[in-house]
């Protein structure tokens, strides 16, 4: 049902963008079987997520044949005069690697063995077709949606201090240094989170099975959820709507004044504006932010590499949202306040859904809403006192973190350990005096009554569907995508 809906899907986008004169998904990603890829890092991080399935030597071979079809791809088009761009010269490969598991897996494989590389191989084209969609999603928006709300976001943006305009010039003091480390940051941020998937994933060819829940399945939610906040909320952010601009749409033209960052916006009573019909509407809410929230969440039980680079990709993520100009500070903290409602529900799916469940979404999905409707009817009284709505709006987002990490902290496998999947001193040294059949009744008797008790407990606290006790439970685009008129920011 859900291959078949995703299907459904992706042909509506396709029959959308073909009607405003431009290809769709379905037809961009079939043009990358044999022309130059536009996001190569993303289809060789699919194909990463693919061969979690597979044994070290089926990857090393899986990895092998895609870098010798990509390399015969490159010399055929260099002999027949083809463009090649730096950067999107390969990937196609990949590709081609992860269609060639789905014969071997009908052809060569059954059983569990099957269904398990067709899982896997389905991973990895999901991560692929999310970021067609997306394309699709953000070509709609600027197509129906001709007038932009930023004029309402930068009035409610006073009553947290303009901190776009504050960013741009921090981010312009440090230079070119600062200025790449944060653009490389910030379009590797998919890459990123396939690092974190990885991590997730590490035992899955050794257990034949996935874990109930990480990072991939709230990354394409976010994905598959947020565009449709564009078509209720478009904005196009500050560096479009008060500069000059950026990846080839927007401009002096279609700008109100050329204000960012050096002089905030002066406050006037806000309205609709028109805008260009290329420049997405993808600001509110931020799913950089968003999933950059997430990345930072599911990399916390990683090792201590892994959680520092957590952190470290979303303080940059943050900072370049801000310090480029794509978004307002309203938009972050509504991508805080969505990531955590998304990755709730998402958790709560493989948890088990009951009470605490339902108010915790409850009281996102409240949260989320209140934040909008006070964007687009309160932005007057927000910036004419700033000092009671700048709180209310930080007080806000921090109540859904703390509802989110009180409740799910309450989710988490009793009995096991967070890092290894091990299992407690005590259910060890009760499984351990079973298995070795100690004599004695009071031993025997003892070990079953701790094993029993820890068992239950797990049972009682993750739900009818607990992670195995290997795989922890986790708590949880590109440079093609910016250069593009269509691109995700």
């Amino acid at each position: 049902m859900a291959g078949v809906a995703g299907l459904g899907f992706l042909v509506a986008l396709e029959v959308v963008a073909r009607h405003y004169g431009m290809p769709g998904p379905i037809t961009n990603q079939a043009k990358e079987v044999i022309f130059a890829p536009r996001s190569g890092p993303l289809l060789y991080a699919s194909m990463a997520l693919m061969m979690v399935v597979l044994t070290w030597r089926e990857r090393f071979i899986a990895l092998g044949v895609a870098a010798g079809i990509d390399v015969a791809l490159l010399l055929g088009r260099l002999a027949v005069g083809a463009k090649v761009v730096p950067g999107h010269s390969f990937g196609s490969g990949a590709l081609w690697v992860m269609l060639g598991c789905v014969v071997i897996a009908v052809t060569r494989r059954t059983g569990r063995d099957r269904v398990l590389l067709l899982k896997g191989v389905g991973l990895g084209l999901l991560l692929v077709a999310g970021r067609k969609a997306g394309d699709a999603w953000l070509l709609i928006t600027s197509k129906t949606r001709p007038l932009v709300l930023d004029q309402y976001v930068a009035a409610a943006d006073h009553a947290l201090g303009d901190p776009s305009w504050l960013m741009g010039r921090v981010v312009r003091a440090t230079g070119p240094v600062g200025t790449h480390l944060l653009d490389w940051v910030y379009i590797q941020l998919a890459v990123f989170a396939v690092c974190v998937a990885l991590y997730q994933l590490r035992n899955v060819a050794a257990e034949g099975r996935f874990p109930s829940h990480h990072v991939v399945r709230t990354f394409l939610a976010i994905g598959l959820l947020g565009p449709g906040i564009y078509m209720l909320f478009p904005v196009v952010g500050p560096v479009f709507t008060y500069g000059s601009g950026a990846f080839g749409t927007g401009g002096g033209h279609w700008a109100l004044a050329q204000l960012w960052p050096d002089t905030p916006p002066p406050f006037t009573a806000p309205r609709q504006m028109p805008y260009d019909s290329i420049t997405p509407r993808n600001c509110m809410p931020s799913l950089h932010t968003a999933w950059a929230t997430v990345i930072f969440i599911h990399s916390r039980k990683g090792p201590r590499f892994l959680r520092y680079a957590g952190t470290f990709w979303l303080v940059a993520t943050l900072s370049a949202t801000l310090g480029f100009g794509y978004h307002y500070g309203a938009d972050l903290v509504a991508g805080v306040v969505f990531a955590l409602t998304v990755e709730a529900g998402m958790r709560a799916l493989a948890h088990g859904w009951d009470r605490s469940a339902t108010r915790l979404v409850a009281h996102g999905v409240t949260v989320f809403a209140a934040l909008l409707v006070s964007y687009r009817y309160l932005p007057t009284r927000m910036a004419e006192y700033p000092w009671v709505f700048g709180p209310l709006i930080i007080l806000a987002m921090l109540s859904v973190i703390y509802a989110y990490v009180r409740t799910t902290r309450g989710w988490e496998p009793v009995g096991v350990d967070a890092s290894t999947g091990a299992s407690t001193d005590a259910a060890t040294g009760a499984s351990a005096d079973a298995a070795t059949g100690a004599s004695t009744d009071a031993a025997t008797e003892t070990a079953t009554d701790a094993a029993t008790d820890v068992v239950t407990a797990t049972v009682t606290r993750t739900g009818p569907n607990p992670v195995g006790p290997t795989i922890p439970e986790q708590a949880r685009g590109s440079r093609e995508q910016m250069e593009d008129p269509a691109g995700h920011r």
